[in-house]
């Protein structure tokens, strides 16, 4: 069953305050949204990501570098926003749908497979917490009487259905309605309710982003791999380190064109996500890789590490050699490496160092480069 997602972040979210809506105020250093999709994009076989925002927030969307999804545009009300995203994913059809609020940073796969798993028996699912406190009815600021909160659920989302049904169920349905599974019910469709998580939470307030980052801290997701690459020394006149052309009386002898540096760092990044190293996703073999820049290795691997939903929060690479000097350049280099990466500068470091006129680095036959770079998931 191939199942799509619909993330809706059309709304304006004054509540939150902020300047901004809420699914674009930074969490834990990046957007709510960010961590919405990464989210998503941790569950195995899970299909397309369409995002429904605003008309005017495209630039936010480009800012946050969430990667590839599927881009609609919200309406006036919850309902035309959804029914925005599920038209988008008509060309792509789906077996099912989940329809999740980009204010639900911190879903986890645990909810998202209870939903799914729901859905091989029923029209549609959603994870939901049974009502435990007691409930008032109130007025002019005093109870006015009490609420029985036996079979109250509080609803939560990702909400899924067949991908079919709720499309239809949101093209007959008129008016407004709470969520999807309103709309669903009033299709005549059956809904499932899976236990949902109280991590699960929804930002509506400012003091909500507090509370989410105090969730985030126990969940980390942090990963640290490490790269090491060495090119030897042939004809030329520079060579490619970090990203930097650098004049030298040798070049570098490779297939690509054989930055040592960049491809430490690469292979960090690999490291880090266990998925192997640049030579098993640019086979030296495979001609058209012959002479290639080796940011096309770096940004691969970056792209990666986003769409599995990590940051990368650091790298620190070292140059082994005695010629040429790195001091001059390190700051070129660091911005090099920044700007492919899409992190700051204070982010990177890039230094040298000899190995006291020992080995082939001593006597000038190559240069060597190590790496590490961290990444973390939350």
């Amino acid at each position: 069953m191939q199942t799509a997602i619909i993330i809706v972040a059309a709304g304006r979210g004054t509540r939150a305050g902020g300047g901004r809506p809420k699914q674009w105020q930074a969490l834990a250093g990046r957007p709510v949204l960010a961590h919405t999709v990464a989210a998503f994009r941790a569950v195995a076989d899970l299909g397309p990501v369409a995002l429904v925002i605003h008309p005017e927030d495209a630039d936010l969307l480009q800012a946050a570098a969430i990667g590839d999804v599927i881009v609609a545009h919200g309406g006036a009300t919850r309902n035309e926003s959804v029914l925005a995203g599920l038209e988008a994913l008509v060309p792509h059809a789906p077996d099912a749908v989940l329809i999740h609020d980009a204010a639900r940073p911190l879903v986890d796969a645990a909810v998202i497979g209870r939903v799914c798993r729901a859905l091989q028996d029923h029209d549609g699912a959603a994870p939901a917490l049974e009502v435990t406190d007691a409930l008032w009815r109130g007025a002019g600021g005093l109870v006015s009487g009490t609420q029985d909160r036996r079979g109250l659920w509080r609803a939560q989302t990702p909400q899924g259905f067949r991908y079919d049904a709720i499309l239809a169920a949101h093209r007959a349905h008129r008016g407004d309605a709470a969520d999807d599974v309103e709309v669903a019910r009033a299709a005549g469709l059956s809904v499932a309710i899976v236990e949902g998580a109280e991590r699960n939470l929804k930002i509506t307030r400012a003091e909500d982003f507090a509370r989410a980052e105090a969730l985030m801290g126990g969940q980390m997701d942090i990963r640290t791999g490490n790269g090491f690459d060495v090119h030897a020394c042939g004809p030329g006149d520079h060579v490619w380190l970090c990203g930097v052309k650098v004049p030298h009386d040798h070049g570098l002898v490779g297939h690509s064109d054989a930055d040592v540096g960049m491809h430490a760092v690469t292979d960090a990044i690999y490291g880090a996500l266990a998925c192997g190293d640049i030579g098993q996703h640019f086979p030296p073999s495979d001609p058209q890789w012959k002479g290639a820049a080796s940011e096309i290795f770096l940004r691969h691997a970056c792209d990666l590490a986003r769409d599995k939903g990590f940051a990368i929060t650091h790298t620190d690479c070292t140059l082994i050699c005695e010629r040429p000097r790195i001091g001059p350049h390190a700051g070129a280099m660091r911005a090099a490496l920044a700007g492919i990466m899409g992190l700051d500068p204070d982010r990177i470091s890039v230094k040298a160092t000899t190995s006291e006129r020992l080995g082939f680095t001593g006597r000038g036959e190559g240069i060597a480069a190590i790496a590490t770079a961290t990444l973390v998931r939350s």
